[in-house]
């Protein structure tokens, strides 16, 4: 995406929606199982801003990968990435509290708090938009 901020989310069979990723200007945001396997989306990508996108699908990438190496190296630079931040954030939702992963998050990526809406926040973080409005007050309190 060259402008703006997205999420990726799904909804459980109860309604609820659950936030996957969150990206911002220079990131892929995208259904990736869907993507690779070129099967049916389970996930729902949605513009949290104005944005200006450029998209390519996945023949193309293929192609792009099969004529030049550098293209398959920058792809697979970039799957490595994700998994392995997929992972952090697995072992992060396990292992540690609410407002630990909170600051964890707002730490690393102190812009994407400022710019995304507390529910999609939230709902990243594994809580209410109530919770995370008294976890934000509390840390807020401290400093």
């Amino acid at each position: 995406m060259l402008e703006g901020a997205f999420r990726s989310y799904f909804l459980s069979n109860d309604g609820v929606e659950h936030t996957i990723s969150f990206a911002i200007e220079d990131w892929f945001i995208s259904d990736f199982n869907s993507y690779i396997n070129q099967t049916p989306a389970s996930l729902f990508v949605e513009a949290l801003e104005d944005s200006i996108i450029q998209q390519i699908n996945y023949e193309d990438v293929e192609n792009l990968c099969t004529k030049n190496p550098k293209f398959e190296r920058f792809f697979r630079l970039a799957a490595q990435r994700s998994f392995a931040f997929s992972q952090r954030r697995v072992l992060s939702n396990l292992g540690k509290s609410a407002e630990e992963r909170f600051l964890e998050f707002q730490k690393m990526y102190p812009t994407i708090v400022l710019r995304v809406p507390q529910y999609a926040l939230a709902s990243y973080l594994g809580m209410s938009a109530e919770f995370l409005s008294k976890i934000r007050k509390r840390v807020a309190s401290k400093s």
